[in-house]
């Protein structure tokens, strides 16, 4: 499934078993259905300390939708 990819390409990119989702890049990812879910997503990662002290790993993944800052049509032309 989707989410599963995401889980492993964070997992490979950062290093990291523990990986979290964010609840809007969940929403976006199944926003279409089950069936048909975005062929592409932005997503960035961020690794961050685990604040829990029972945890097993240091470290955590979590990934979120990256937003554009600008659009196409406002950016300046070559």
């Amino acid at each position: 499934s989707a989410i599963k990819a995401i889980r492993e390409f964070a997992k490979q990119a950062m290093g990291t078993d523990d990986v979290r989702i964010d609840a809007h890049l969940n929403k976006f990812i199944w926003s279409k259905g089950v069936r048909s879910v975005p062929y592409r997503v932005r997503v960035r990662l961020h690794r961050r300390r685990n604040e829990d002290e029972e945890a097993t790993e240091k470290l955590y993944t979590l990934s979120r939708t990256a937003t554009a800052t600008r659009s196409r049509a406002s950016r300046p032309s070559r």
